[in-house]
């Protein structure tokens, strides 16, 4: 996944700008104002203009604020207003996706183009080879006929130039479950029957026009008027994102407002514990084999895609799920604010009683920003202990394998198989399993390739985030400590 580029990094800004000005008791003073100072008219226009720019920019930062942008029902709402619907805490829809049509213009469905390497040569293979005859040669140069051609991709194949390129639409190429596609308009719609909520899609588009809906702006108001207290819950990923100690990380989260910061490995020690028990019993049921849970895209992708494997997912709750109840437990009027790099955690958020809100990695990083919050010098006492290295392992592939290894007997013979990262291919091939009997009994499946530290929502590459994990799981000892 692109985690890098110009893009991401005016999500990023407006993120920032959104807290920034909240922080400072100014937000619907000024926020109709974030994109005429983002674009302003000295600035030469991304697109066709600098309205346009504008445009784009007022509808991402709809997102931010919560809001789905088909939503929209007058032009001239101000942003002013969606803030003030935000902050009253609009009703959430189940949907954490929407696409800014402004931004959604330049991908064309034709998906193959004669480039300027065409020769013109006699053989005419490209013309000869095409079954619709949807290819002409004009001034010595293959032209395509957009309204014959059916993408059938034989003139590609037979250039012997290789003049003929291939355009795909980037976020239908990158949906593994072909849940996005252009409308009458030209513009992608997301049916949401399908969609699993992996955010492949969303990174892959190069015009940032798909948006995630944002719960930032409620979050801080509800830190900030301190009525009630505010536990956030820490994906062992987000340790992974800093370049300091996973005390620093943490500590400096608690410094954002939370009244207490607890690390999702917890819940990871259980969901490990448990999946191994569950393990043991599924196969002396009979059953071939047993898939992990935790990872909530490829739970969506059984339930809507994948319902013959259905059964064969452990049942076994979340690392989120177990933590979120555990402070539910010790403070009952608690809100519960799960942070994570995972898009599809905030479809599972809203179906679990015990978790209020979601927040990214991303928009923790934005947090840090707006309020001058430095990690390398949060300088906190020890926030988490007794954490195991396999509990926080979870962030990486192969580590909740690793894990339930670790809780059960030795010698036992466990046979296992990785999926890692949630593709066509993938897909196709979790799909054969029920009839296949394949040559394993446990399966551990990651919608991320590389695992959660390559969330769709995280901060740093997945290079960069691998190294920083290892380094925050060799903080602690191998071994499980829940009995």
């Amino acid at each position: 996944m692109t985690y890098y580029n110009n893009a991401i990094s005016t999500k990023r800004e407006l993120l920032v700008r959104i807290l920034k000005l909240k922080n400072e008791n100014s937000l619907l003073e000024n926020i109709d104002r974030i994109p005429l100072e983002m674009r302003p008219r000295t600035n030469s226009p991304i697109r066709c203009c600098v309205h346009k720019d504008r445009a784009v920019i007022k509808y991402k930062i709809m997102a931010l604020l919560g809001f789905n942008i088909a939503d929209e029902q007058d032009e001239l709402t101000p942003l002013k207003e969606y803030a003030q619907r935000s902050l009253a805490g609009q009703e959430r829809s189940g949907n954490f996706l929407t696409v800014v049509d402004e931004a959604c213009s330049s991908c064309v469905q034709v998906n193959y183009t004669v480039t300027n390497l065409c020769q013109g040569c006699e053989a005419r293979s490209c013309k000869v080879n095409c079954p619709k005859d949807a290819i002409a040669v004009l001034n010595g140069k293959a032209i395509i006929d957009n309204q014959k051609c059916i993408n059938c991709g034989l003139c590609q194949k037979a250039c012997p130039f290789h003049a003929i390129a291939y355009l795909s639409v980037p976020c239908e190429q990158s949906c593994p479950v072909d849940a996005i596609k252009k409308n009458k308009n030209g513009v992608e719609e997301i049916n949401f029957d399908k969609c699993i909520h992996c955010g492949k899609c969303m990174t892959a588009c190069p015009f940032g026009a798909i948006n995630e809906k944002s719960e930032v702006l409620n979050i801080f108001k509800t830190i900030k008027e301190k009525k009630v207290k505010v536990v956030a819950i820490v994906a062992p990923a987000v340790l992974g994102q800093f370049k300091t100690s996973s005390t620093n990380i943490l500590s400096a989260i608690k410094k954002i407002g939370f009244y207490k910061v607890i690390e999702v490995a917890e819940g990871a020690e259980l969901t490990a514990k448990n999946e191994a028990e569950e393990l043991i019993e599924h196969l002396n049921q009979g059953a071939p084999f047993m898939t992990t849970s935790c990872c909530p895209a490829y739970v969506e992708l059984t339930d809507k895609h994948l319902t013959p494997i259905k059964p064969f997912v452990s049942h076994t709750p979340t690392p989120m799920a177990y933590t979120a109840k555990m402070a539910k437990e010790e403070n009952p009027d608690c809100k519960v604010v799960f942070i994570g790099p995972c898009l599809a955690k905030r479809k599972e958020g809203f179906t679990n009683q015990h978790v209020d809100h979601v927040m990214t990695s991303e928009e923790l990083g934005a947090f840090l920003t707006a309020l001058n919050i430095d990690v390398d010098q949060a300088n906190g006492t020890e926030i988490t202990q007794g954490i195991s290295a396999h509990a926080r392992g979870f962030a990486l592939s192969g580590g909740v394998t690793n894990a339930v290894k670790s809780y059960l007997d030795k010698g036992y013979d466990l046979q296992n198989q990785l999926i890692d990262g949630l593709t066509k291919k993938s897909i196709r091939l979790l799909k054969s399993y029920p009839t296949k009997n394949p040559p394993f009994n446990f399966i551990e499946v990651m919608a991320c390739e590389g695992g959660c530290i390559s969330g769709p929502v995280n901060l740093v590459t997945t290079s960069a985030g691998s190294i920083a994990m290892k380094k925050a799981i060799q903080e602690v000892e191998f071994e499980p400590c829940v009995e």
